[in-house]
């Protein structure tokens, strides 16, 4: 039995859970965008369950920012790194390929801009922190995983509060970036397989949350249980099970059914 729990006809403080037998879901999800615009939902095939694993996307997902833009800034290039990652995150360039081509950019910057951008530029997207943590009071395992850096997922990590973190490495060499990155590249294929190696690790029947945004969160969208597009690009959200449109992060844990006063207040 399809069930469905949407921002549509009646509301129940901010979403309205509803039950639809033998339901098409794309149709649905058509009728909700034509007839109603910006809503948050989410839809899925069974009966909801609270989930044991959240696996998130970081920049523009947990926070407001795309941290390369932001750091390019530093080196007076903003304008042009933004173009390219707006183009990789509507699926229209190889990610790798402009994720080279961005860090290539940045050779020569100081590595002190880091912690500049960090405290000057990068902010929590509104409800990330409670989100996280109600989610972990509940027993649920957190993963941020990014196509994005160390440098910027770890402290990211630290203040909402996830469990572990997957991300790429900007190489540095006396104090300056190099242009280059250490280590193998995360991409969409790294965060498909951070969620499958996670739900193994927590054994058969554990359901699973993601959140992204761009293309590069496709993939683990899809493969999850309960795939949330934030504020998405056209290609993620069509991809995805579930939608933020409207609301704030923390309309995941309305959609999740988490009473008001289950949840976690940063």
């Amino acid at each position: 039995m399809p069930v469905a729990n949407a921002s549509m006809l009646e509301h129940c403080g901010e979403v309205l859970q509803l039950e639809l037998p033998n339901c098409d879901v794309r149709a649905l999800r058509a009728a909700i965008d034509e007839h109603l615009g910006r809503t948050d939902g989410l839809i899925a095939q069974d009966s909801f369950a609270l989930p044991k694993l959240f696996v998130s996307d970081m920049d523009s997902t947990m926070i407001g920012q795309e941290c390369i833009d932001e750091l390019a800034d530093f080196a007076g290039l903003k304008d042009k790194v933004s173009a390219i990652t707006e183009r990789a995150m509507q699926g229209e360039l190889d990610f790798e390929s402009a994720l080279k081509e961005r860090v290539g950019l940045l050779g020569g910057l100081d590595e002190n801009a880091i912690q500049r951008c960090l405290d000057e530029r990068i902010d929590p997207t509104q409800g990330a922190r409670d989100l996280v943590q109600t989610l972990k009071a509940h027993g649920c395992r957190t993963v941020l995983v990014t196509g994005g850096f160390h440098h910027f997922a770890d402290p990211v990590a630290a203040m909402l509060g996830f469990d572990q973190v997957v991300g790429n490495r900007l190489a540095v060499a006396d104090g300056v970036l190099t242009g280059e990155l250490a280590g193998p590249v995360v991409d969409s294929a790294t965060k498909k397989a951070t969620l499958e190696e996670e739900l193994a690790r927590l054994g058969q029947g554990a359901r699973s949350l993601t959140a992204g945004d761009g293309a590069n969160d496709i993939p683990m969208i899809a493969a999850s249980d309960y795939g949330m597009a934030y504020r998405a690009k056209p290609k993620a959200r069509e991809a995805a099970n579930g939608w933020i449109d409207r609301g704030d992060l923390t309309a995941v844990l309305a959609l999740l059914d988490i009473p008001a006063g289950e949840r976690v207040s940063a």
